[in-house]
């Protein structure tokens, strides 16, 4: 006597698809390259830069901080990239807003003239605000050997970052929005903090990185109008040129790699800002 099989429902296994991707093969071969490229270009460097700096264990980073000099330098370097990513974040937004929302006469002239610091060499800057704000300053500005050359050099370089990636974003917003929560009866302040803010902050944040970053690795403009006066204008860039100079390079890539942190942990805590804002708006 044979015994029959009932067949329950749902009781035999269905395959689960497999994983599908989205790459093709020649993207996956683009992504290789690409992937190649950055390395040979970033990833490597950076690491033969902390390899660089281990060699003399953590006994070469306490020498180099435990140096006045060099820890003056990095603390004028981070203290004035911080402040021009400050007014950068605020006056680079509102440049943005204007020459998106407004028109007026030489608005493409305006245009240009913010990219001249992407295109302008660095050298050549520092030559143009010496013969602005050094000793023979048509204006009768002399900030030469000071902490105000550190703050205005910084300043010129970095200013396009925040306009040229705040511009875009406010080229996308659409005004629409704005008109449905002025309709339903939102204040110009609730749209802009509710509204316009949140779309804006991630940019804002990716500008202030590249700001930041820009900041504390610059050199060209600051040699000439600074002085590089040890304890009151030497830069970080600088005191690494003196260590490299001077034959100790594990030094000067002990400084090196710790501006890289520093440039890291400022990146993460701009991207949490982002994140925030964002989830409030």
């Amino acid at each position: 006597m044979t015994q029959s099989t009932i067949a329950v429902p749902g009781a035999s296994r269905t395959r689960r698809p497999r994983a599908a991707t989205s790459l093709s093969r020649s993207s996956g071969l683009g992504l290789g390259i690409a992937l190649t490229w950055f390395s040979l270009l970033v990833l490597i460097p950076l690491c033969l830069i902390v390899v660089q700096a281990s060699k003399g264990g953590w006994g070469i980073y306490a020498e180099t901080l435990s140096n006045p000099q060099t820890a003056a330098a990095l603390k004028l370097t981070v203290g004035q990239s911080l402040l021009v990513t400050a007014v950068n974040v605020v006056f680079g937004t509102l440049i943005a807003w204007v020459l998106v929302r407004d028109e007026f006469p030489g608005k493409r002239v305006l245009e240009v003239i913010i990219d001249i610091p992407f295109a302008l060499p660095t050298i050549v800057a520092g030559l143009v605000l010496l013969s602005l704000y050094g000793p023979e300053s048509p204006l009768g500005v002399n900030v030469a050997n000071t902490e105000w050359s550190v703050f205005l050099a910084l300043l010129f370089v970095t200013l396009p970052f925040i306009v040229r990636t705040v511009e875009p974003v406010l080229l996308e917003l659409e005004s629409d929005v704005e008109e449905a929560a002025a309709s339903l009866g939102a204040s110009r302040s609730t749209t802009f903090w509710r509204i316009i803010l949140p779309s804006l902050v991630p940019a804002i944040t990716a500008g202030a990185a590249l700001s930041f970053a820009r900041g504390i690795s610059e050199y060209g403009s600051l040699v000439l109008l600074s002085g590089n006066l040890p304890f009151e204008t030497e830069v970080a860039s600088v005191r690494i040129l003196t260590y490299i100079e001077g034959g100790n390079e594990a030094a000067a890539a002990a400084v090196a790699s710790l501006l890289l942190v520093v440039a890291l942990i400022a990146i993460v805590v701009l991207d949490l800002v982002s994140r925030a804002v964002a989830r409030r708006g």
